[in-house]
């Protein structure tokens, strides 16, 4: 009889406990980016266990540096980066994100191959047209007011900086806002405006699409780039000639940020 009930008891239990066993989630550092070239040099140094593709886009499953990640390639604009990180914090359990790739310049002082990590980021093309022009629709920019400046997470932003420091020297290395819109930008004009408006050290097209869809998941984000161009009548020609690098920079630097992970 007691051999009997201890079983009645006992079975319900390990059941359970096999049942708690199987729902316990490894945890994932996701790693994303516009381009294949922004994660090439990632793919390569990883050791890729699963790949899964989920609404066109491949996930990348599998160790770096040790470390458990997933790792994919959204596409560039906004939509596309927003629909790709959300497809990423659905299916995996992920404790962080990390988005690395190029971007265009907005500073005199800064060079092609300078790294920007971003502090905050911003929809510099959300508002308003009117007869009178442009009107950005996130109330007053030097108020950076909650919702509309994205907060990139403040351990994120030290790591990045002084991984970024390492791999470059630290004069080369900026922190600011980053400037997210669906352009690319090649008019210094718009540049002299987003530096104006904004403070902004850099511009391009998926960094506050990420960033809003982690705040919404709560989870911590940074948002590195490396300059490829500096957005003037000159950018595309620039893109080509450095892109490549400077995507390998990013990718080198997320590398270093992941050994101290």
């Amino acid at each position: 009889m007691k051999n009997k009930l201890y079983t009645l008891l006992v079975l319900p239990l390990l059941a359970l406990s096999a049942c708690n066993s199987g729902n316990d989630k490894k945890e994932y550092i996701g790693i994303i980016s516009a381009m294949d070239i922004e994660i090439s040099l990632l793919l390569k140094e990883a050791k890729i266990d699963e790949t899964k593709e989920i609404g066109g886009v491949k996930y990348y499953v599998g160790t770096l540096k040790d470390k458990p990640v997933v790792i994919s390639r959204a596409g560039i604009g906004k939509v596309r980066a927003a629909s790709g990180v959300t497809s990423m914090l659905n299916d995996y359990s992920i404790s962080k994100v990390i988005f690395t790739g190029v971007a265009g310049g907005l500073r005199d002082e800064e060079d092609v191959l300078d790294e920007v990590i971003a502090t905050c980021v911003i929809e510099h093309d959300y508002g308003f047209i009117t007869n009178d022009g442009f009107e950005w629709g996130g109330g007053d920019p030097g108020r950076k007011e909650p919702g509309e400046y994205y907060y990139c997470d403040e351990s994120l932003v030290r790591l990045a900086y002084e991984s970024a420091s390492a791999i470059v020297q630290e004069h080369h290395v900026y922190q600011g806002l980053i400037a997210t819109g669906d352009q690319f930008i090649s008019s210094t004009n718009y540049v002299d405006w987003l530096v104006e408006a904004f403070d902004a050290y850099a511009c391009e097209m998926e960094g506050a699409s990420i960033a809003k869809i982690c705040e919404l998941y709560d989870t911590p984000f940074v948002v590195l780039r490396t300059l490829s161009d500096k957005a003037d009548e000159e950018a595309q020609e620039s893109y080509i000639d450095f892109g490549d690098l400077a995507a390998d920079q990013s990718c080198n630097i997320v590398l270093k940020m992941l050994e101290s992970l």
